[in-house]
């Protein structure tokens, strides 16, 4: 049975959640204003770049790409949101009828998901009508600041469980359409799984998860607890040892399940001693193959703490989710060029203070030297003629309004944790440390006659 007005509420949240009202209002009001002036049309270029990386970060990883695109090709204004502008006097009847037939036609460049950047390098470069390419900064600025901070503070913690698996685990600490986002940047940053079912289910990354406290709380007793998990899992499920006293949780654990028991998770407590303790436990009770995975608010200095002690395997929440203290990856969305009146391209540029951008379009390539990064190179305003130890950066992404299918859905997402892993690999060793440090490589402007 429908209640009176559910109908109604659905269809306000539905209106409220399409991407083409995510953005700011100054992006249509600059479409009003250059409609006015009879400019709108004019062929422009935007570039998305870092100016800096977050303090003491020494790379960043790009994600949100795969993402972005779909996000783009939907970008629409539907009669809802037209007649909330009308209503509101957000634009005038000649920019509501503009935007009523908006579908986006230019052309979108940039680094692959999962490549390595820094300050400077060109993201993401957006060709088309001034119009056309300003409306989208909002969506494409929150899609790819969010999602590559989470992005490059999980390869850091990749990084520092030096081989064993994470799971990412922090939907309960993020908003909930960003949970998904965060569980594929992870993902692309190299985690294993998620405990996010929508990031499974729309893109592909696999799943995991078995019980909280909740569950042994609910049953008279933990073996009990531990009983209705096996009959349910099988033995190789995963038990939880710290809801009360962790040796006779452990002990209960493999009396239940038997020396084939997957795994014990820890929660709490002082995790160094702690895991030694238990796997000391384990190994005395026969449990040798029986793996310890452990959670606690990890971080990857934390799991960096942990890399001798004898964890296989970390659950990863709240920090992974908000970018390890950096939950933005500080990216602007500048024009860098547009067409003048008699049809050539100029560069354009800030020259404010602190604030000063680079003008020209950015070809973009990454030296190395035996397969290890040396610098990265901005080529401005021309095409390059690139040696063999130049490694090209900038792929095309939409052409003509049309994503490239390569980069969508669940195949995208695991093109870009794979390519992650590859520039990862080229970078020098220092790149890798935790420590506060200066990027990994220069980035380097060479200015080229047109």
């Amino acid at each position: 049975m429908q209640l009176a007005g559910e109908g109604e509420r659905r269809d306000a949240y539905v209106v409220k959640m399409t991407s083409a009202l995510l953005t700011d209002r100054y992006e249509l009001t600059m479409i009003d204003a250059a409609l006015g002036s009879e400019h709108a049309d004019r062929e422009c270029v935007f570039e998305v770049f870092a100016r800096r990386l977050p303090d003491g970060r020494r790379y960043g990883i790009v994600a949100g790409t795969g993402r972005l695109l779909e996000l783009v090709h939907n970008f629409r204004f539907s009669d809802a949101e037209l007649a909330w502008l009308r209503d509101n006097n957000v634009v005038n009847a000649a920019t509501l009828a503009w935007l009523a037939d908006y579908r986006f036609t230019g052309s979108v460049s940039g680094y692959r998901e999962g490549e390595v950047y820094f300050p400077g390098s060109p993201l993401l470069t957006v060709q088309g009508g001034f119009a056309e390419a300003v409306v989208l900064e909002t969506l494409v600025l929150s899609v790819l600041n969010y999602d590559s901070a989470i992005a490059s503070a999980a390869s850091r913690m990749v990084t520092a469980a030096d081989g064993r698996p994470l799971a990412e685990m922090g939907s309960r600490r993020a908003h909930e359409q960003s949970a998904v986002a965060a569980a594929r940047a992870a993902f692309i940053a190299g985690f294993d799984a998620t405990s996010n079912l929508e990031a499974g289910r729309d893109w592909g990354v696999p799943t995991m998860g078995t019980a909280a406290h909740a569950f042994t709380l609910l049953h008279d007793n933990e073996e009990e607890a531990f009983a209705a998990q096996v009959a349910a899992l099988g033995p190789g499920t995963t038990l939880l040892v710290d809801t009360y006293d962790v040796p006779t949780a452990v002990e209960l654990a493999v009396k239940v399940a038997g020396t084939g028991l997957g795994a014990v998770r820890i929660d709490s407590g002082d995790l160094p001693s702690q895991v030694a303790a238990v796997r000391r436990q384990l190994d005395g009770l026969g449990a040798t193959s029986t793996k310890i995975t452990v959670t606690n608010d990890l971080d990857e200095y934390t799991i960096a703490a942990l890399r001798a002690a004898p964890v296989d395997s970390f659950g990863v929440g709240t920090s992974v989710v908000t970018g390890s203290g950096h939950p933005a990856a500080g990216l602007v969305y500048k024009m860098v060029a547009r067409r003048d009146s008699t049809g050539d391209w100029i560069s354009v540029a800030k020259t404010s203070a602190q604030k000063a951008t680079i003008g020209g379009r950015k070809t973009a390539v990454r030296t190395l030297s035996h397969g290890v990064a040396q610098n990265e190179t901005l080529y401005v305003g021309g095409t390059p003629t690139l040696s063999e130890d130049e490694r090209p950066l900038i792929v095309p992404l939409i052409t003509a309004g049309k994503a490239d299918d390569t980069y969508l859905g669940a195949q995208g997402t695991v093109l870009a944790r794979e390519h992650r892993a590859l520039a990862v690999s080229e970078l020098p060793a220092d790149a890798l440390r935790l420590s506060k440090g200066d990027p990994a490589i220069p980035t380097l402007h060479v200015e080229l006659n047109r």
